[in-house]
């Protein structure tokens, strides 16, 4: 059967010196340092049923060989930072209602020393946010916004530290890339009102995600031709909006939004094929720290409980493409990491 709009998955991943030898041989395309894949899944979302078919590298059709290159294709670095490895992006949050940590971290003295423990504990960028996203949330004013962040921008932005502010408003993030951010991070992508044109003028780097809906409304009924696909068509409509605003390619990560408008089977879905944005040729960011979909697959445990499936989640980000992972547990997910790397090389 011919698909009409491919959607290419990498699948059948290698490692180490196996991976290196099924390259050499042409039997595998590579994947970043000491990984290829050797099929791919082709999946069709404008049929119904869906229609998915896997194929091995060497015998794939010919709508989804301009997509290989771009799946082999791994950004050297982000904001200044490198993906040689998977980056760790620690969160901050300066709020007294986020999901996981709300009120611990709620003034400026104890989040810039949360901060200065997660870049301690391995963290390549901390990722500071004064509103909470969570279901339900309600909206903060952009003056308590403020209010919240700013200080602790500056303060470990001045300290060197790689700063992303997760924000939704241009005004916030005018004012802590001015104290030293240099990553934004938008749960809206870049859709609120000047936005785009803020990012592209001060020439900071951007993550792109995906939300459907607002926080307030978000998990009333998501609904999806394919969660995956469509999430792709998204972030690919951004993509093209950043270039043509002049954002470079090199300055956009994108993240499918885990959680954000998607029930636990789109929340799955997305993630088992997560490798399907490394065809964006962006740097793919991952967050499923802490969040209620594991609680719901588990025992109903509350955030703090949440480790196990966070470091689960995370392990399976990085297996599928992710590049950087925003996670609350910074030295435990390194820990995994790094134990899972020489697992995996052999060595």
């Amino acid at each position: 059967m011919t698909l009409s709009k491919p959607y290419v998955t990498p699948r059948g991943f290698l490692f180490g010196a196996s991976a290196r030898d099924a390259v050499t041989r042409s039997r595998a395309i590579p994947y970043g340092a000491g990984r290829a894949f050797t099929a791919v899944e082709l999946t069709d979302s404008s049929l119904s049923p869906l229609v998915q078919q896997t194929f091995l590298t060497h015998e794939c059709p010919d709508p989804s060989r301009p997509w290989l290159e771009a799946l082999s294709h791994v950004p050297d670095s982000f904001a200044g930072v490198s993906l040689a490895d998977p980056a760790l992006m620690g969160v901050v949050n300066v709020t007294p209602d986020s999901f996981s940590d709300g009120g611990q971290f709620a003034t400026a003295e104890a989040a810039i020393a949360h901060g200065r423990a997660l870049l301690e504990a391995g963290a390549a960028i901390v990722d500071i946010g004064g509103e909470s996203t969570r279901p339900g949330a309600a909206p903060v004013g952009v003056a308590e916004e403020l209010a919240r962040t700013i200080p602790v921008v500056r303060a470990l932005a001045s300290a060197g530290a790689c700063v992303s502010i997760d924000t939704r408003h241009a005004p916030v993030m005018a004012a802590a890339i001015e104290a030293g951010a240099r990553i934004v991070n938008d749960i809206a992508a870049l859709t609120g009102e000047g936005s785009l044109a803020l990012v592209a003028r001060a020439n900071v780097s951007v993550v792109l995600m995906h939300m459907q809906g607002e926080p307030q409304t978000m998990q009333a009924h998501p609904a999806y031709v394919w969660a995956p696909g469509d999430v792709f068509d998204y972030l690919q409509e951004r993509i093209k909006a950043c270039l043509a605003a002049g954002i470079s390619r090199d300055r956009i990560a994108v993240d499918p939004g885990i959680g954000f408008g998607k029930d636990d089977t789109h929340n799955t879905q997305i993630i088992d094929h997560l490798g399907l944005y490394r065809g964006l040729g962006c740097a793919v960011v991952f967050g499923a720290s802490r969040k209620s979909f594991i609680a719901r697959m588990s025992r109903g445990e509350e955030a703090q409980h949440r480790l196990g499936g966070s470091l689960s989640a995370a392990l399976s980000g990085v297996r599928h493409g992710a590049r950087i992972l925003r996670v609350h547990d910074v030295d435990e997910t390194r820990q995994a990491l790094a134990v899972a790397k020489r697992i995996a090389i052999g060595a």
